[in-house]
């Protein structure tokens, strides 16, 4: 696999930085989640990893990390700015003795900055990353999309990238260095198109009023008769066209495709449209069209849809969970996700340290002290 022979420590926290590892897992790295001692973990991202529950709050702890990250490619950490450093882990401490770690910082608000010390969630990123002012109808507040644009595409997936072009300049360098990926900051970058359009036409009005924040009829979504939904997308002319067609409208009785002031009289035209049939019924006549209009489907539904079934989009581990297939898709070098159970906290801790060197005599001191833990404690005996 592309990530083959890559050692990752990550840090246990909750959705980035779980994701993070997770992607990084799933393409060949080695990943060990390092948990907290006697606690339970929430995590659902531990496909292929391996849990070594440790006290870092111990200073024996501490120093069983630091040998961790001595023999590793990559450190994920994703606590606020001062933790690491309190904790005698921050990347003087750790780069000091391995300058060839990649040594990830994944936090909300970054490293420095006036929030930087601050707690926060997904909806407090992209509320101060300008993102959350364009998410939102007409009339409405603005609201979060689930937590997906800071917690994942800003957090996990930029932080898995800049690891990865980390670790692309090291092959040259021969250097590690510091990542700061900070999650407001992520979901800025994946929104630059919105910077870099704000002088174009189809941003001139007011959120809930444009082309693509469901101002436009042609850009939206419609309850079907069974109470499901379609949605559409038709926005070049040659796709509304096919769309008036589907929706057996006739289009000289209509106003003008891009006439703003038209738009809610279109909207309503439409949403009595889709009314009249069922969700199944309206896929009928869209499907194998350009139409831009497809079913609004469930997370069940999307697994079992004919698109989806055909290219293997899903996936089904040993405990019948299903999730969705890595992405992107490698021609030579593809993911090989690992379809067994997420590990327990502390399942592999005796497994991972005789791996990285610690002899069985080290270990059994350490779980006396409570420095680790073990999940079949008779393993560590």
């Amino acid at each position: 696999m592309a990530l083959a022979g890559i050692r990752v420590i990550e840090l246990a926290g909750l959705a980035p930085g779980p994701l993070c590892g997770m992607i990084l897992a799933d393409f060949g790295a080695k990943v060990v989640r390092i948990d907290r001692t006697r606690t339970a973990t929430n995590d659902v991202l531990g496909r292929g990893k391996r849990s070594v529950a440790l006290n870092l709050k111990k200073p024996e702890g501490a120093e069983v990390l630091k040998q961790l990250c001595n023999q590793s490619d990559v450190l994920i950490e994703p606590f606020r700015k001062g933790v690491m450093e309190k904790l005698g882990l921050g990347p003087e401490n750790i780069l000091g003795q391995n300058p060839k770690l990649i040594y990830a910082r994944l936090t909300g608000f970054g490293q420095s900055g006036l929030y930087s010390r601050n707690a926060g969630h997904d909806i407090n990123y992209i509320a101060v990353s300008g993102l959350l002012s364009k998410f939102g109808k007409k009339g409405e507040n603005p609201y979060a999309p689930l937590n997906i644009v800071a917690d994942f595409a800003g957090g996990g997936v930029m932080c898995a990238m800049g690891i990865i072009i980390a670790l692309y300049e090291r092959m040259q360098s021969g250097k590690g260095q510091i990542i700061d990926a900070s999650m407001v900051e992520g979901s800025a970058y994946c929104g630059t198109w919105f910077w870099k359009s704000q002088n174009l036409s189809i941003w001139n009005r007011q959120r809930g009023e444009n082309l693509l924040d469901t101002g436009a009829p042609f850009y939206e979504t419609y309850k079907t008769s069974d109470g499901k939904y379609m949605a559409v997308g038709a926005l070049e002319p040659r796709f509304y066209d096919q769309l008036i067609k589907g929706l057996g409208l006739d289009s000289t009785k209509l106003p003008p495709q891009m006439s703003q002031s038209d738009w809610p009289e279109l909207k309503r035209i439409f949403t009595e449209a889709f009314a009249t049939k069922t969700q199944e019924k309206w896929t009928e006549i869209f499907d194998r069209t350009d139409a831009c209009v497809t079913p609004v489907l469930s997370l069940q539904e999307a697994v079992n849809h004919p698109h989806n079934q055909e290219r293997g989009s899903f996936i089904t581990n040993v405990e019948g969970q299903v999730c969705p297939r890595p992405a992107p898709l490698l021609s030579r070098t593809p993911a090989t996700m690992s379809l067994e159970r997420d590990p327990e906290i502390g399942e592999h801790t005796q497994r991972v340290l005789i791996e990285y060197g610690f002899t069985n005599e080290q270990i059994n001191k350490l779980l006396s002290a409570g420095v680790i833990e073990c999940n079949r404690l008779k393993a560590c005996l």
